[in-house]
C-alpha cells in the first residue's frame, strides 16, 4: 500500500504537540491517549488512525496530489515503535516511576519532532535497517548452505 508522506508529517506534528504537553505536565493520561493513537495506527493501519482520518478529511482534499507516494510499511512500523515507547512510559507513570514515563515520552517526542520538522522518520529508518539485515541473513544462508 502506498501513502501520502504529507499525512505522516501531519500526524507527527500532532503527535509532537500531544507528547510535548504530556512531557511538560508529566501526564500519564495524555501519554495514554497518544499511546492509543499509536496502537490504532500500528495495529489497524495508518488510514484508520485518528490523525490519518483528520488528514484525509480536513487537509488532503485541499492539497494538490502528492509528488510521490511511499510504502506504508515503514511508517506503520514506526507507529509500533511509538506504541512500545508509549506503553513503557504509561506503565512507568502508573507504577509511580515518573522518571520512566518522562524518559519514554521524551524519546518518543524527539522521534516525532524529527519527522514533523525535518521529514526524518527514525522508526522508518529502523524498519529499513532491520529489513536489510534480514535480507542479508537470508542471502547469507542461501549461499552458504
Amino acid at each position: 500500500m502506498q501513502i501520502d508522506p504529507r499525512g505522516q508529517r501531519f500526524a507527527a506534528a500532532l503527535t509532537s504537540l500531544l507528547l510535548a504537553a504530556a512531557l511538560i505536565t508529566a501526564s500519564g493520561p495524555l501519554l495514554a491517549v497518544q499511546t492509543a493513537v499509536f496502537a490504532v495506527a500500528a495495529l489497524a493501519g495508518l488510514r484508520y488512525s485518528p490523525y490519518g482520518l483528520l488528514y484525509a478529511t480536513l487537509l488532503r482534499p485541499r492539497l494538490g496530489p502528492p509528488r510521490e507516494l511511499e510504502d506504508a510499511r515503514p511508517p506503520r512500523f514506526a507507529q509500533g515503535v511509538g506504541l512500545a515507547f508509549g506503553l513503557i512510559g504509561t506503565a512507568g507513570y502508573l507504577a509511580g516511576a515518573d522518571w520512566l514515563g518522562l524518559t519514554a515520552t521524551a524519546l518518543a517526542l524527539a522521534a516525532a519532532f524529527l519527522n514533523a520538522a525535518f521529514g526524518y522518520c527514525l522508526g522508518c529508518e529502523l524498519y529499513l535497517l532491520l529489513h536489510r539485515g534480514r535480507a542479508r541473513l537470508g542471502t547469507g544462508r542461501a549461499t552458504t548452505g
